[in-house]
């Protein structure tokens, strides 16, 4: 959140730099992968996505092999010391517990349909 241009570099990247994927309005930010997260908070994520029926990707931090380094990076580039992260259409949303409270308000199924509260 904020003014992406008030963020610190992340070694020159960008979200799309740092998720590898091109298409998806929505990336997830987990520890582990979508048929295997690694902590209850990456479960939760998930499985509130998998309930509002949003098409995602994930990108699996822990992965050092092929993501060496994201751990830290994206939390340095949303400035939020915690994963999972969502991020919809390249601005970050939040972790587990405000995605949660965002499903619970009706505000996650809107954003992920593209709409915002004030358009009802």
């Amino acid at each position: 959140m904020g003014d992406p241009a008030a963020r610190p570099a992340v070694e020159g990247c960008c979200l799309l730099g740092l998720s590898g994927s091109r298409d998806a309005r929505v990336v997830a930010f987990i520890k582990g992968t979508r048929t295997q997260p690694q902590c209850g908070f990456s479960y939760k994520l998930l499985s509130l996505l998998n309930d509002c029926k949003a098409d995602y990707e994930v990108v699996n931090v822990l992965d050092e092999f092929h993501n060496p380094g994201l751990r830290e990076a994206i939390k340095s580039y949303s400035q939020w010391p915690t994963i999972p992260q969502l991020y919809v259409d390249s601005e970050f949303v939040g972790g587990a517990d405000i995605v949660e409270q965002m499903a619970g308000t009706g505000e996650l199924q809107l954003m992920l349909r593209g709409e915002t509260a004030n358009a009802k």
